[in-house]
């Protein structure tokens, strides 16, 4: 039972960090979109976009977080796995307990981050403050502090269910001409 509920859970969780990652994606494509837009009002029209920096300040945070749960969901998290491999072909069981480890404070750090922001998002939704320049572009800050709050708890989530699933190692992506098989 215990296995069913961690199964159903995890495809909720990895169905919302691929969702999470696609609106990343469209972020990606509207700066892109943005700043191409921007550069030709420039060349051509001598009028820049107003409020493009701010524009990109928010998207890039945007992004980050957006991506962040399916950048954990497929074990492509920057860091350094050398000393793992090499444990793991010594001590295969050392390995896998070091991964939840580490998983384990992974899950522990993106509860901390989603705990610390929450509070921050309800202030800044209260308030309604914003970034920019007044009387010629601003943005509320809410939407960023909600994407980090949920973003951190997606991860955090996907952390804590690879604790639980203890899967031993993560699946090495070779390409064709690294195959042992195809040699």
């Amino acid at each position: 039972m215990l296995k069913s509920a961690v199964a159903g859970v995890s495809r909720v969780a990895n169905t919302l960090a691929i969702a999470s990652n696609a609106l990343g994606t469209l972020v990606v494509l509207a700066l892109v979109v943005i700043l191409n837009v921007d550069v030709i009002a420039r060349g051509v029209f001598s009028a820049p976009i107003k409020g493009t920096y701010e524009m990109v300040q928010f998207s890039v945070v945007l992004i980050v977080f957006l991506q962040l749960a399916d950048v954990v969901r497929v074990d492509r998290l920057t860091r350094s796995d050398g000393f793992l491999n090499v444990v793991h072909k010594r001590r295969p069981r050392i390995a896998a307990n070091m991964r939840r480890i580490i998983n384990a404070i992974s899950a522990i750090f993106m509860g901390l981050i989603a705990y610390i922001t929450f509070p921050e998002f309800l202030h800044m939704w209260d308030t309604q403050d914003y970034f920019g320049v007044p009387g010629l572009f601003t943005l509320p800050w809410w939407p960023v502090k909600l994407v980090i709050t949920l973003g951190t708890a997606l991860s955090c989530l996907i952390f804590v269910l690879k604790v639980i699933a203890g899967k031993d190692r993560s699946e090495l992506v070779r390409t064709p001409e690294h195959d042992e098989s195809s040699q």
